[in-house]
């Protein structure tokens, strides 16, 4: 893809995101989580801030498979 490509798919998903900023208590609660469900550092942090900001996480990633406010869809 074309930097142009890739410039235009990123600004689509901004445009339809909600950015949260990492901050320490967000990455403290990803460690825990890490090591407590055996998920990639990148799996924590995406759910570690949606659990510390009180949403359900909505993904396709079978990772989060039985994780309290995350549900898996097919």
């Amino acid at each position: 893809k074309t930097s142009g490509e890739i410039s235009k798919a990123v600004d689509f998903i901004k445009k339809r995101s909600i950015i949260i900023p990492i901050n320490e208590e967000i990455a403290e609660k990803a460690a825990e989580i890490s090591l407590k469900h055996n998920l990639p550092a990148a799996d924590s942090l995406i759910y570690s801030t949606s659990l510390l900001n009180g949403s359900t996480l909505y993904t396709i990633d079978n990772d989060f498979k039985g994780l309290d406010k995350a549900s898996v869809l097919d």
